[in-house]
């Protein structure tokens, strides 16, 4: 497929991330393509189930594109899952109506874990051919962003085999076995990192790790199995692609408490949940890293006014850009699927509106 892109209309999110002035706070969701939408429910209706929508290129697309048709975000993300990694691995990934992701052969023995292997990307080309399509479609409207889950995370489903409460299956492992879950890690890192440079060779024009889980670990235990794993995915990853910068974000689920550690990790940008005061946050990494985050996704429950005062309270505790500093503005974590549609209208008009104004 040809990678012959249009020129970029609206860069804004691209400057934030690195640190440049930018007329107002960029903004975009996570989750922002998904089930709060009806055009998305009737478009997974006509796939007719979540992996046919995820590996369906032409339904990849259309999803993605769907929520800039609603409202004016300043990125599109690729619509996929972070579980396609350990799927390639041959771990059996399927999803039933009305519950998470499972896996049909999670690893639970050590002949499992040695038997493991980084999968062959050509498995993972549907994600390829999507990304260059959603570019294409884009035609420069807004960046584009690629993204993969934590070694760490991806590692906590394929142990586990679904979503956990407790991970007392993967955290077993981990205090039992570390030397199992090392190598489980060492092989997710790499795979992680073929896997976003493909999606950037691809067209991504900046890329996230997504380390959903990372807060359950405790501390010394987060640093040694979750962040130096993403830091040898950041070390290993294209920084530049055809003479454009890629910017690399970062998001620990729970993090705050290692925002430091997670700064110098090599990201350009650090996303932040809710529980974290912006304000603080900004003056403690100073000039390293650019910050994305962080209203509480339940804030849209909320009437207007009431949205609007949120924003407000959000953009006034990062205070006002400048130079050497950058704020996206995003969710704590991703959209609730119960979100009314209208809610991220009034969430959108008052994020730029009021960083507009905070600018004058």
């Amino acid at each position: 497929m040809s990678t012959n892109f249009a020129p970029l209309k609206n860069d804004t999110f691209l400057r934030a991330l690195l640190r440049q002035p930018t007329d107002y706070t960029p903004l975009w969701l996570m989750r922002q393509a998904g089930r709060y939408l009806p055009e998305y429910r009737a478009t997974r209706a006509q796939a007719g189930s979540f992996m046919g929508l995820a590996t369906n290129p032409d339904f990849a697309t259309e999803v993605t594109l769907q929520p800039l048709e609603r409202y004016k975000l300043d990125a599109a993300i690729l619509f996929s899952d972070i579980l396609t990694v350990p799927d390639a691995m041959g771990l059996g990934l399927s999803f039933a109506e009305g519950e998470g992701p499972r896996f049909a052969r999670p690893l639970r023995d050590e002949q499992a874990v040695r038997a493991l292997r980084a999968p062959d990307l050509g498995s993972l080309q549907y994600v390829f051919d999507a990304v260059t399509q959603i570019r294409k479609t884009l035609d420069g409207r807004v960046p584009l962003i690629g993204f993969s889950g934590s070694p760490w995370t991806l590692a906590c489903y394929m142990v586990e085999g679904r979503g956990s409460d407790d991970f007392r299956t993967v955290k077993s492992m981990l205090y039992d076995r570390p030397d199992l879950m090392h190598h489980i890690l060492q092989i997710n890192a790499a795979a992680v990192a073929a896997y976003l440079n493909a999606q950037i060779d691809a067209g991504a024009q900046a890329v996230m790790i997504f380390d959903t889980w990372g807060g359950a670990l405790a501390d010394g235990v987060y640093q040694a199995f979750s962040l130096s794993y993403m830091r040898q995915v950041i070390s290993q990853l294209k920084r530049e692609h055809n003479g454009e910068r890629i910017p690399c974000i970062v998001f620990t689920k729970g993090g705050g408490l290692w925002l430091d550690e997670i700064a110098d990790s090599g990201a350009d940008a650090v996303g932040l949940d809710w529980t974290v005061n912006l304000g603080k946050a900004r003056a403690q990494v100073g000039h390293k890293v650019a910050l994305q985050g962080n209203l509480d996704p339940n804030v849209l429950f909320a009437k207007p006014e009431q949205i609007h005062a949120e924003v407000e309270r959000v953009l006034q505790s990062f205070g006002k850009p400048e130079a050497g500093s950058g704020h996206v503005f995003n969710l704590g974590h991703g959209i609730s699927q119960f979100t009314p549609p209208e809610s991220v209208s009034a969430l959108v008009d008052a994020v730029h509106t009021l960083s507009r104004r905070m600018r004058s």
